[in-house]
Formats: C-alpha cells, sequence, structure tokens
C-alpha cells in the first residue's frame, strides 16, 4: 500500500525563491558591466588614425603650382604625403618642435621678403632637430655641408661648428636659397639645387634642354625631395584633416635666452664661466651648442646666456681675467675699422673671421689693406 506524504508550502516556493536570486544577479552583473564600460557619448581618448585620405585637388610651393593633373605628378605626391601620414610619431614631433623654431624662420624670411613656405625645407631636411648628422657629414637644421657653410659665412673648425647654432644657420641657409632662386629663376628648380647641387642641376637642365623641374630627368632623391615639401607643407597646414590632434600646451615654446656679444683674450672653460654666472655648464652648453669642446677659444661670439644673466657676463669676463664683452671701438656692426699696423692674418686672430672669409667677403685678392678701411666680418 503506497502512502503519499503532505508537500509543504515553503518547500514548493523554494525553487521559485532560487529563480528570483539568480535573476537578480544576474541583472546585476549587467549593470555593472554597462557602469565600467566608456560612454559612447565620450570623445575618443587616442587621436583618430584615418585608414585613408583624400589627396588635395590642388597644392602650391612657395607661390608656384604643383602640376597634379599630371599623374606622374600626382602619384609623386601620394607616395610622400602617405608615409609622412602613418609616420604618426615623426609628424606629431614636427608640429611640437614647429612652435619652437618656426617664429624664428618666419621672422627672417619675411625679412629677406621670401616665401614663407620655405620654413618646409628645415622640416624635410631635418625634421627640426637642431643637431642632427647625416651619413654624408651634413649638419644641422638645414643640412649644411662643411663647404657650403663656409660659403655663407658659417665658421667651421676643430673648435666651432656654426652649422650647430639654429639662428646663425637658418640666416646663411636664407642667403643660400635666395642665390639660388636669382641664379635659376624660381623656387621650385632653386629647391631642387638646394639638395642635389646647382652644377648638378645646370649640368642635367643644360644637357636635357628644359628648365621645367616636373620635365626634368633627375636623380630619384631629388625628384622625391620637392614631394616630401610638399606633404610636409600640406600636412601641417591641415594637421586634423590627416588625424594629428595636438592640443596648443603640448606644443614646445621657443627657447628664451640673452645674447652677448664677447671677445675672449684666451681659451675659458664653460664650467668656469657657469660659476661665475651662477648658472650650470650644461645650461650654457645647450645653448651653445657650436662650441665642440668644453671652453671657449680665442675670438668674437655672440654666445647665449639664460635669460637675465646677459648683464652678468661682463662682469664675469672681468673676474675671470679672460677678456670684456660688448663691442670694441675697432669692432662695430659686424666690421672692422683697419689701424696703423694691421694686417689681414692679425685681423683674422683678432676677430676669430678665418682669413680666407675676410679676404672672399671683402672682394681683396692680395693681402693690401689700409688704416681706417672698413672690412666686413659677416657675409
Amino acid at each position: 500500500m503506497r502512502s503519499y506524504l503532505p508537500t509543504s508550502g515553503s518547500a514548493r516556493l523554494m525553487p521559485l525563491l532560487l529563480g528570483v536570486i539568480a535573476l537578480l544577479l544576474a541583472l546585476n552583473l549587467v549593470v555593472l558591466a554597462l557602469r565600467s564600460s566608456p560612454s559612447t557619448a565620450e570623445e575618443p581618448t587616442n587621436p583618430a588614425v584615418l585608414s585613408n585620405f583624400l589627396l588635395p585637388d590642388s597644392i602650391s610651393l612657395c607661390h608656384e603650382p604643383v602640376p597634379l593633373e599630371n599623374r606622374k605628378t600626382l602619384d609623386m605626391l601620394d607616395r610622400e604625403l602617405t608615409i609622412a601620414v602613418w609616420d604618426r610619431a615623426q609628424v606629431f614631433m614636427w608640429l611640437k618642435r614647429a612652435g619652437r623654431y618656426f617664429p624664428y624662420i618666419e621672422k627672417k624670411l619675411a625679412e629677406a621678403g621670401m616665401p614663407e613656405d620655405l620654413k618646409y625645407v628645415s622640416v624635410a631636411e631635418s625634421a627640426l632637430i637642431t643637431d642632427i648628422k647625416s651619413r654624408r657629414r651634413a649638419v644641422g637644421l638645414w643640412q649644411f655641408m662643411s663647404r657650403t657653410a663656409r660659403r655663407y659665412g658659417l665658421r667651421k673648425n676643430r673648435l666651432i661648428d656654426e652649422r650647430l647654432d639654429f639662428e646663425r644657420s637658418t640666416e646663411a641657409a636664407i642667403k643660400y636659397l635666395d642665390r639660388l632662386h636669382s641664379e635659376f629663376g624660381n623656387w621650385t628648380l632653386a629647391l631642387a639645387a638646394y639638395n642635389c647641387g646647382d652644377a648638378s642641376l645646370k649640368r642635367e637642365i643644360r644637357n636635357q634642354k628644359v628648365k621645367d623641374f616636373y620635365r626634368l630627368d633627375l636623380p630619384l632623391e631629388t625628384e622625391r625631395y620637392i614631394f616630401r615639401i610638399a606633404a610636409v607643407k600640406t600636412i601641417m597646414e591641415n594637421p586634423s584633416q590627416y588625424g594629428f590632434h595636438l592640443p596648443a600646451e603640448h606644443i614646445y615654446p621657443p627657447h628664451w635666452y640673452d645674447t652677448v656679444p664677447v671677445k675672449i683674450g684666451r681659451r675659458l672653460k664653460f664650467t668656469d664661466l657657469a660659476l661665475a654666472l651662477d648658472t650650470d655648464f650644461k645650461a650654457l652648453k645647450e645653448l651653445n651648442p657650436q662650441f665642440l669642446r668644453d671652453y671657449l677659444p680665442r675670438g668674437n661670439y655672440r654666445i647665449k646666456v639664460p635669460p637675465g644673466f646677459g648683464p652678468k657676463v661682463v662682469a664675469a669676463l672681468q673676474e675671470l681675467g679672460k677678456g670684456g664683452s660688448g663691442q670694441r671701438k675697432d669692432i662695430f656692426d659686424n666690421h672692422y675699422v683697419v689701424r696703423e699696423g694691421d694686417t689681414l692674418v692679425h685681423i683674422s686672430q683678432r676677430t676669430g673671421v678665418s682669413l680666407a672669409t675676410l679676404k672672399r667677403i671683402n672682394g681683396i685678392e692680395g693681402s693690401t689693406i689700409w688704416a681706417g678701411q672698413k672690412l666686413r666680418l659677416t657675409p
């Protein structure tokens, strides 16, 4: 005989209660997951990376149109623009460094009446790295070779290399580009000559009987060079169009310093000068990278010191017994007034300007000079 045991009410409700608890736990997990995930309405934390971009419909370089209707020209621009856009770390550094160096370059270009686009040459040459050196021994922001540097007034010897001086090298580059433009008649050819040398470009123009960069068959490096500058300009003028969003506070400000003309009677260690000025060796060396040793050699220079330290330099040099600073009575406005008994060799030693440079910039073929004559010290 089977026996039936009555089922209590609490036993019947147990499965239902367990189901409700499981449902509540599941809902709680969903809420937590939603709270921890970023809102779709928030701005992305990383800059957008473009999957693709459109080529510009038109572009000019130094007010000279680039013929993009020519398929080969368009392909060359596409190549350089694509390479640059996808080298994202490099472009971000261009944009940051531009705040430090472009203001001075733009100022000097405006003073010379030259196109502002020429500032992009410095980016194509060095990525705005002032102490960069190439395998061909070109140095500095504008990548001067030694011979060209000396030709345009930059001192280069075992003690000093003014290719590393941002301001001096910029002034020399502007003079060089201005001469190339006068020689070739347009900026595109001038820039090509800056890359491959004016003699090489003249030879190709003569051989090919063509004086249009876009119709000349030139070394690939030189052909790419023009389009690299065009690509740099295109990106840096409209960085957000290519996915580069850089807050203003991330752009490097210009360096600030005092510039002081000095005449050093005998070599002066940067450490001694730093101690006399109550600053650091590192601060002086970084402001004056053109000096290759740990001292200032004999001669006349313009040195940079931390802002506000300029007035202290005179007293520091007098205390150290290494010479005075400021303009001498026989040296003013970058000229030297010849005194009785002076020779070119003597003047070279007194001013720190090489004998060859003195003769070249003053049009002196022999060695004859006379008292009262005013000699230029810079080109």
